[in-house]
């Protein structure tokens, strides 16, 4: 079915994902929704590709919805929120057209429509078109050049990293072919370079998933060949509307003008600095809404925290622009004005949006002005640099963002020492967990009113792992519920619970929530995958994997026993631990962190200094000699005051009630605890200390595997030993000897093999000397030698210069090897007399190289340098002459 040729071609944005969405649905194409930025893959924190929501599709987990399909996603990347508005083209929010088939057409078919969409859909020139294959893709190549007509010259092969899809190290991949629209295709078609983005910009991706990776790596031909498309609407919008970047569209450019109008300014008079914050504000401003239109509320935790660090960049490029009052509510406005069309939630949620800007802009401009002020009187001093202690003071004092504060010293031509502030951040995590609140681990939002209405959780797990309990209240992807069913991600709240929730160094829980029979083929299946604590209410955060849960329903509770049996055994272990070195290193040991998971345990403690290898074996031994003596624990609550007069250690960052649960291994170890644990020290079974390494000034940390955990980590370790073995043909107790000896050989034959290199680097050399020119009273020699290395180049230039006497200046330029362009070397070597004359050879080595493309230096009389420019060699050295009859002519 060709396009047809009375169909008005598409302009605004609206018209143009509508083409394209019409123009596959006539051709046997299911029109999908969008489908929500909060995507149902766990894997990820939000929609980031048109293909995201049909991932379990091409995975094999999950049917298709039709053989073919075609959407307009939404999306939101952050991670180069840095080039926003400073690039034509990079987005935080931007929609992804896509043709899917799921074993239906496959190459010939999706680049024939592909080319029929872009040619006469839109009406593209194909004199303004350039495609891109795989290296290896022949068939790719071949369609577009007999089938579609495209000149051999426009077809550019590209390497795996820029055309060749993968789901991830192992599963569906194939080679993938894009369409790039050229700005400039008077320049020609020879040397044609894609990664000119001020000629190209590429907006169509055919993704050919043809192959199965398995884990060696080896690809084999699918039975069902699908293809996965992805069109970019602002660069389409780009090129169809003839303005110079995606702002300028009518899908940004509408929210660009609001936010001028608000801050009384005209967009096309302003500078370049001014232009990019309302891009800014442009871009964010859909972001934000549509964020928040999909259940996303602010936070400092995952996608509540992209959505935070939007609105705050928005209202902080606003201040820049002279918007000295809250407009977020104006800017939401205008947003849901320009976008209900395509999505009319926008409408249905205006008021959770309006409300949520509201809220969070009245909350950053108090931050901010305070943040504003403290570092205005830092940039006052003049520093070079934004300290880390001022970068973290302002964070964790005033809550004001570090991305900000990054912003501002960028403004002022400065950088934040950013190493200092994460070593300010993990000192104050070590201090106290109460003084972390910047960090806010908790849970935000909606589950934070709920859990502020309720009563604390009754914690039944120390006795048992299985009962009923009642649901108390449900959030749904971020939004108070009364109903959830099959795929929600879900927190839950119950009357009482057997699940351990995360507290004192221990992970939550985890298990499964079942119909209330407790049957599995009841319907019901909860997966808990994690159990925090908000106000000493229990939050049960999981996803539905079957069935549908409903407030007031009883359920039956069910912890992952393994699980629970893995972390009680490193919590015991733990405890053994702190015992074990404040015996060895002394009391003046103190904890400053911790944690006990399934599969591990970490323990920060204050130290000045590393531990030996002997006091790691003394802690080891003194732990295991503890678990083989087979204690009971004794638990138990006692008053705060008895229990410390007892001599119980206290949890680090733990506060306590007048009561207090006392966890005591007699004659060993007595701490404040509430978290699970052995009944008796031999049930951990065995314990080993992995690492020990420094994580701040005057903390340590002991990581350590203990119990069933320990089964896996010792396996790995055996396995490597085997291979090594294997590898060395020796027994496992000669590892060590046979590795020392190869070392020691190797060391002794690359010390062999430097010096025959210097050798023949400078039997290469030694017929140079007679090319040596005669300056005055000085010798020039100036001579590539190529297919020796640094050192060897260096040997050789010292030997002539010494060959050549004191009044000689020898300048070699070499690639060490020949068929590398990639790698130069250049070394200078200037007699006594040439120094004297005022020519240093670092100095002058280090511009030479630079013509090369690299640099370096050295002394005066002998310096090295490199560079990255093979081809710009011999130039170089042409250039190194006439600089040295320069300096040395008139002499």
């Amino acid at each position: 079915m060709a396009a047809d040729p009375t169909r008005p071609r598409p302009r605004s944005g609206a018209e143009i994902r509508e083409a394209f969405l019409s123009f596959y649905e006539e051709r046997g194409h299911r029109r999908m929704a969008s489908a929500s930025l909060v995507p149902e893959d766990p894997t990820v924190l939000l929609t980031i590709a048109g293909m995201l929501p049909f991932k379990p599709v091409f995975l094999g987990q999950a049917a298709p919805p039709a053989p073919r399909a075609t959407s307009s996603q939404k999306c939101i990347r952050t991670n180069d929120i840095e080039n926003v508005g400073r690039t034509a083209r990079h987005h935080t929010f931007f929609e992804m057209l896509g043709n899917f088939s799921f074993g239906d057409y496959f190459k010939e078919q999706a680049i024939a429509w592909a080319w029929e969409l872009i040619t006469e859909g839109f009406g593209l020139d194909p004199a303004h078109l350039v495609v891109s294959v795989f290296r290896d893709d022949d068939e790719a190549a071949a369609i577009w050049r007999d089938a579609v007509g495209v000149n051999p010259k426009r077809i550019i092969r590209m390497d795996e990293a820029d055309n060749f899809w993968a789901s991830g190290p192992t599963g569906p991949c194939g080679p993938c072919s894009e369409i790039y629209y050229d700005f400039h295709p008077e320049r020609g078609d020879d040397a044609i370079d894609l990664e000119d983005d001020g000629r190209f910009i590429e907006f169509y991706n055919l993704v050919f998933m043809q192959y199965n990776r398995d884990a060696a790596g080896a690809l084999t031909p699918l039975a069902r060949r699908s293809i996965d498309t992805g069109m970019g609407l602002e660069r389409m919008a780009q090129i169809l509307q003839k303005v110079p970047n995606n702002y300028e569209t009518d899908l940004i450019y509408p929210l660009v003008e609001a936010a001028a109008a608000l801050a009384g300014l005209d967009y096309p008079a302003l500078d370049t600095r001014a232009q990019t914050s309302l891009k800014v504000i442009g871009d964010h401003s859909r972001a934000i809404t549509l964020l928040i239109a999909d259940g996303v509320t602010a936070s400092n935790l995952g996608r509540g925290y992209v959505l935070r660090r939007l609105l705050r960049r928005v209202v902080r490029h606003g201040r820049l622009l002279g918007i000295d009052r809250p407009f977020l509510v104006a800017m939401g406005e205008a947003a849901i004005a320009l976008m209900a069309a395509a999505y009319p939630q926008l409408l249905e949620r205006r008021e959770v949006i309006l409300a949520e800007l509201v809220r969070e802009e009245a909350r950053f401009l108090d931050t901010l002005e305070r943040g504003e002020k403290l570092l205005a009187e830092v940039l006052a001093t003049r520093p070079e640099r934004i300290s880390g202690d001022a970068a973290f003071e302002l964070y964790d004092t005033y809550g004001f963002p570090l991305e900000l504060t990054e912003e501002i010293a960028e403004e002022h031509g400065l950088t934040v020492d950013l190493e200092g502030f994460e070593a300010a951040m993990e000192r104050q995590r070590q201090r106290a967990k109460a003084a972390a609140v910047s960090i806010d681990l908790t849970l935000q939002g909606a589950i934070d009113q709920v859990a502020a209405a309720l009563a604390p959780t009754h914690f039944r797990g120390y006795e048992a792992l299985d009962q009923a309990a009642c649901v108390l209240a449900l959030v749904v992807n971020g939004e108070p519920a009364t109903l959830a069913t099959a795929g929600d991600a879900v927190q839950i709240v119950l009357d009482s619970t057997p699940f351990y929730g995360e507290s004192g160094g221990q992970v939550g829980d985890r298990g499964l929530l079942l119909a209330g029979d407790a049957g599995v083929e009841a319907g019901l299946i909860v997966r808990i995958d994690a159990v925090s604590r908000n106000r000493s209410v229990f939050v049960h955060g999981g996803r539905i994997e079957r069935g549908t849960l409903a407030v007031g329903e009883v359920v039956q509770a069910r912890v992952d026993r393994s699980c629970r049996r893995r972390a009680q055994a490193h919590h015991t272990a733990t405890h053994l631990l702190q015992a074990a070195l404040k015996q060895v290193i002394g009391d003046g040991v103190s904890q400053a962190g911790s944690l006990v998971d399934v599969d591990r345990l970490r323990f920060d403690f204050h130290c000045p200094r590393a531990l030996t290898p002997a006091e790691l074996e003394q802690i080891e031994d003194l732990v295991n000699g503890w678990i083989a003596e087979a204690h009971p624990l004794e638990v138990g609550e006692m008053e705060l005051e008895r229990a410390r007069a007892a001599g119980a250690v206290a949890m680090f960052g733990e506060k306590y009630g007048e009561v207090v649960r006392v966890v005591d291994v007699p004659g060993v170890s007595m701490e404040l605890c509430g978290g699970t644990h052995v009944a008796n020290t031999a049930e951990i079974g065995l314990f080993r200390i992995v690492a020990e390494t420094g994580v701040a000034a005057g903390i340590r940390r002991i990581e350590a595997v203990a119990g069933p955990a320990l089964l896996p980590y010792l396996r790995e370790r055996d396995r490597v030993v085997r291979e090594l073995a294997d590898r060395f043909k020796a027994q496992p107790a000669e590892i060590l000897e046979r590795v020392a000896a190869q070392a020691e050989e190797l060391r002794a034959t690359a010390k062999e093999l430097a010096a025959v290199r210097g050798a023949l680097a400078v039997a290469k050399a030694s017929a140079l000397g007679e090319l040596a020119e005669t300056i005055g009273s000085h010798r020039l020699l100036v001579q590539r030698l190529d297919g020796v290395d640094g050192a060897g180049l260096q040997e050789a230039a010292q030997c002539l210069q010494q060959q050549l006497g004191v009044g000689a200046a020898v300048v070699l330029g070499g690639l060490p090897d020949p068929a590398e362009l990639g790698k130069v070397m250049l070394v200078a070597a200037f007699g006594a007399a040439v120094v004297a004359s005022g020519a240093k050879a670092g100095a002058f080595i280090g511009g030479i190289a630079q013509l090369c493309g690299g640099g370096g230096g050295g002394r005066p009389q002998l310096a090295q340098a490199g560079g990255r420019d093979g081809a710009a060699l011999d130039g170089a050295l042409v250039e190194a002459r006439r600089r040295l009859l320069d300096q040395l002519g008139g002499v």
